[in-house]
This record gives structure tokens, C-alpha cells and sequence, in this order.
């Protein structure tokens, strides 16, 4: 049942949390999670429009590259001091079978450790906070990258303070061109943040994970003890914050919604599952969660 904006119908809202009070779960998340964090998304009521660098315009020339991490360098000053906020938080609490997130930001990771841990949050699109060369494949922590970008760039950050924060930690800035960037010190390759760009495919091995995490969830339960809970009936996909418009998030909506399995979407704004949702709640990430957490406790 899909609930307009300012529509939201008390009982409506109060089978979705009665459907998510004591069913298995797997989560997906998006940008709108973070907003709270002070991460700007695309795509609420007057966000930016989107324009990110592809991964074709990434490997095209050094001119690119110099654009990519000027801008991301400046970006991830901001992101990386960003902390978990509530939903974030009570995600934890929640603690669902499986957590996918289309977030690079690593913050479910900082709110729920021993879920990161156990291997229960796949980042669907990878992380910002971990750097790959392209040539040698060694990965490396962004803050040592962000050290060396420092010591390279004196003044950079200072000099441009006043340019706009955008989503995925850019920012709106057009004079690259001074811009000094670091190659691989293993090899000399170039070095790209271990996420999916435009452009690029999800790993096979994480979406694999997930479809068997969703695909789980049609399997019925009852008086069944999963991690020392009681559970009955099929599972549930809850979907927070994403406008689910790329594939690689809408897929397992689909996925679940074929199989009968119950989607509850909670989202401001339209989202391209809303046709495939059980219940699609208009509403805070953050508070609605915060809510699940404690029906759930």
C-alpha cells in the first residue's frame, strides 16, 4: 500500500511496524539514512542535480583524475568527520539478517561494529574510506592518502573552504587544474577509491550475497529460534532511504516482491519500487527506525 506525502494513515503505518516487529530481516539502505549525518543525497526535494564522474571518465586522462580528486579531496575532509546518527544507531539495535547499503560513507560500519564484523553489511557500492590501485590492486587506507594529498597540496583546503558540499564527498569546484595528485607508492599506478562508479559492475561475489539473504527470507519460519529469536512467516525487505533508480539496489526489491516476500519502503519521496512495496511510509528514516528498534527490543 503506497501512502502519499502528508498521507500517512495511523493503521497503515502501524501494520508496517507490526509486519517488522518480529519478522527476519534484511535491510537495505540508502542516501537518505545519512542525511542526518550532514551527508547531502541527489535526489530529496532541491538537491543538487547529479553529475558523477564515470568510471571511463576516470581512467580517460590525468586531467580527470586531477578533476576526481581535487574535488574528493575536499569532499572527504567533511564526509570523513561525518558520525552515525539515530537511524544509523538503531540499525543496529535491529540488528537484521543481512544490512546492504548503497552508502560508500562507512557509517553503519562505525554504529554497528560487531555486525560489520560478523560480515552482515555488505557495501553494496564499497567504501570511500579505502583506496585501490588499478595496477597493483593494493588497497590502502583513504586517511594515509589524504595525508599525502596534504603535504602535496599546501593551502588547497584552506583557499577553497567555501565551496559547496555534494553527495558521495565532492564538492562543486571547477579550478582543478593546480591540483597535485598522488600516485600508487607500491608501483606507481594510479590509485581510484574502492567504490562502484557510473560505469563499473557491483563485485558478482557481493550481489551473490545478497539475493541468498533475500531469497532466505521466503522461507517460512515459525517457532523457529534464528540467533535466539522467535520468528514467524516469511521475512521482510525494509528499504530505507533510497529512491531505488539504479539497478543494483531495485533488484532485490523485485527479487523479493516475485517470491511473495513482503517490502516495506521507507522513503520521502517517490521511489521505483513503490509499485512492488507492501507498505511504502513516507516518512523520516531515522525516527521510523528508531521505532522498529524499540518494537523490536
Amino acid at each position: 500500500m503506497t501512502l502519499a506525502p502528508g498521507a500517512i494513515a495511523e493503521d497503515s503505518y502501524a501494520a508496517a511496524l507490526a509486519l517488522l516487529q518480529d519478522r527476519r530481516l534484511v535491510v537495505l539502505t540508502g542516501a537518505g539514512v545519512s542525511t542526518d549525518s550532514g551527508i547531502p543525497d541527489y535526489r530529496s526535494p532541491g538537491s543538487p542535480a547529479r553529475q558523477p564522474m564515470t568510471y571511463q571518465q576516470f581512467v580517460s586522462g590525468p586531467q580527470e583524475r586531477q578533476r576526481y580528486w581535487a574535488r574528493s579531496h575536499l569532499g572527504w575532509r567533511r564526509m570523513g568527520s561525518a558520525v552515525p546518527n539515530a537511524g544509523h544507531r538503531a540499525l543496529a539495535a535491529i540488528d537484521p539478517e543481512l544490512l546492504i547499503t548503497q552508502n560508500v560513507d562507512g557509517l553503519h560500519e562505525q554504529a554497528a561494529p560487531e555486525l560489520a564484523r560478523s560480515g552482515r553489511i555488505v557495501p553494496l557500492h564499497g567504501r570511500v574510506a579505502d583506496v585501490i590501485c588499478l595496477s597493483c590492486r593494493t588497497l590502502s587506507p583513504r586517511r594515509a592518502l589524504q595525508e599525502r594529498m596534504e603535504a602535496l597540496n599546501a593551502g588547497w583546503a584552506e583557499a577553497h573552504a567555501d565551496v559547496e558540499t555534494r553527495p558521495d564527498g565532492d564538492v562543486a569546484l571547477e579550478e582543478t587544474q593546480d591540483f597535485v595528485v598522488p600516485d600508487c607508492e607500491i608501483c606507481g599506478g594510479i590509485l581510484k577509491p574502492d567504490v562502484v562508479f557510473f560505469g563499473e559492475n557491483v563485485p558478482k561475489d557481493r550481489v551473490t550475497r545478497c539475493m541468498d539473504a533475500v531469497d532466505a527470507l521466503a522461507e517460512e519460519s515459525s517457532d523457529s529460534e534464528l540467533r535466539g529469536e522467535r520468528h514467524e512467516g516469511k521475512g521482510v525487505l525494509l528499504v530505507a532511504g533510497s529512491s531505488l533508480a539504479v539497478m543494483s539496489g531495485y533488484r532485490f526489491v523485485r527479487r523479493a516482491a516475485k517470491a511473495g516476500i513482503p517490502v516495506v519502503i521507507v522513503n520521502r519521496g517517490a521511489t521505483r519500487g513503490d509499485g512492488e512495496a507492501t507498505y511504502k511510509l513516507e516518512v523520516g528514516t531515522s525516527e521510523f527506525l528508531t521505532e522498529v528498534a524499540s518494537r523490536r527490543a
